[in-house]
């Protein structure tokens, strides 16, 4: 779904932006102090929550992390409420709101899940080796959940308020699609004027304007089983269907790039050695800049299929829809990209806006028609490896960035 804003609306936003920049060339000492201040606490935020597994799945210690975070904000003036996941087996989704005197609603979602499982934190923990963090979850996104945390700290000390809701949105179950969470985005997202999500930054710094969709396709094969060693003939295996019906379709998508990419990903079959499987599946990993991107996919699957060569089996065509929808750069996200930028000059520095296929809850936010700007954590790669890191010079500028990002939208919100 695309949102836009009319001319004369985008012209208005893009000069007020403009202005801001020639107004504001120099960096906000106070903020700075601040900002040099917490560097410290940051990090040490950081070793803390990646020290605590909190893998999707992982509940108890979704709630650790949670809890930690909960307090932290509290002190800061924050009302705390949890709200239960979605689904089962999943974590909670923690919820902090701040109350101002003005007028901006503005929204911030992080994730505390990651993608690797129990025991992974006591193997390799956090570490710092010259100017990189490493550990499990801690660019995807721990980082960026520290980075939204200390924000907010800095502007309590500085007692400004001149929003009138400033929600923190930790979710418990991103790296899975936000099943837990889903409906709660949107209606965070419904009450908000912006929304700010912390992914991490790209290298060498980069905010995210647009994202990829991504969504599952499943080819599977439906055959007839029976004993390998003594009856094979009366089997249908469904495997050597599926592996005909994959080379039928191998090289007809791209599979890298920044349009539309489908790529194999999983092979399900039996389990038995000894037994001709009757069922045996592939999924497509789908990533598409916009929704009908992925309808023409699962067309061109279904009409790639050839004849069978295995008898009595059946094919099927599967689609397990979009985890999350594409975030799409409307006038309005590229006016928050333009403001971020204005206000790293500050530091002297420069941040690109681009995208790229990772997916988030960006998306959602916007699919309701709030904007929404992504990568606000720290800078780093290798997300979702057992190198993952994040790049610790860019914990300053960062988090000054944000700082002052929150404020300015404070005062001048979009619409």
């Amino acid at each position: 779904m695309r949102f836009t804003i009319p001319v004369l609306a985008a012209t208005a936003v893009a000069c007020f932006v403009s202005g801001a920049a020639t107004a504001a060339t120099k960096r906000d000492e106070q903020v700075y102090r601040a900002v040099e201040a917490s560097r410290t606490g940051a990090v040490e935020l950081l070793e803390s929550i990646v020290n605590i597994d909190s893998g999707s799945g992982d509940v108890a210690g979704g709630e650790q992390v949670e809890s930690l975070l909960a307090q932290r904000l509290k002190a800061a003036g924050a009302d705390i409420r949890t709200e239960p996941a979605e689904v089962a087996g999943v974590a909670p989704n923690l919820v902090a709101v701040f109350h101002g005197k003005g007028k901006a609603r503005i929204l911030i979602i992080a994730h505390i899940d990651t993608v690797f499982g129990p025991g992974t934190a006591a193997k390799r923990p956090f570490r710092i080796e010259a100017d990189k963090a490493y550990g499990p979850g801690v660019g995807d996104e721990k980082a960026g959940v520290v980075n939204a945390v200390i924000a907010l700290e800095i502007l309590h000390q500085l007692g400004f308020t001149d929003y009138a809701i400033l929600t923190l949105m930790i979710d418990g179950s991103e790296e899975l699609g936000s099943p837990g969470s889903t409906e709660l985005i949107k209606t965070l997202a419904r009450h908000s004027d912006v929304e700010f999500n912390m992914e991490p930054g790209d290298p060498p710094d980069a905010l995210t304007v647009w994202r990829k969709g991504s969504g599952d396709i499943e080819v599977q094969v439906h055959g007839r089983a029976a004993h390998a060693g003594m009856a094979p003939q009366e089997g249908r295996n469904a495997v050597v269907e599926l592996v005909h019906q994959l080379a039928a379709l191998q090289g007809k998508f791209p599979t890298t790039g920044n349009g539309t990419t489908v790529n194999l990903t999983t092979l399900k079959t039996g389990d038995r050695a000894n037994i001709i499987p009757d069922f045996a599946a592939a999924t497509f990993d789908v990533r598409f800049r916009t929704p009908e991107e992925f309808d023409k996919v699962l067309a061109a699957i279904k009409s790639g299929l050839v004849p069978a060569i295995v008898p009595d089996t059946t094919i099927e065509v599967v689609t397990k829809g979009s985890a999350y929808p594409p975030l799409i750069e409307t006038s309005q996200v590229e006016a928050l990209g333009q403001r971020a930028q204005h206000i790293y000059a500050e530091l002297g520095k420069r941040v690109e806006l681009s995208g790229n296929g990772g997916a988030s809850e960006s998306a959602v936010a916007l699919s309701v028609g709030t904007p929404a700007l992504d990568g606000l954590g720290y800078v780093g790669a290798g997300f979702h490896t057992d190198h993952e890191w994040v790049d610790l010079t860019s914990v300053t500028p960062r988090l000054y960035l944000f700082t002052r990002l929150l404020m300015e939208t404070s005062r001048h919100p979009l619409r």
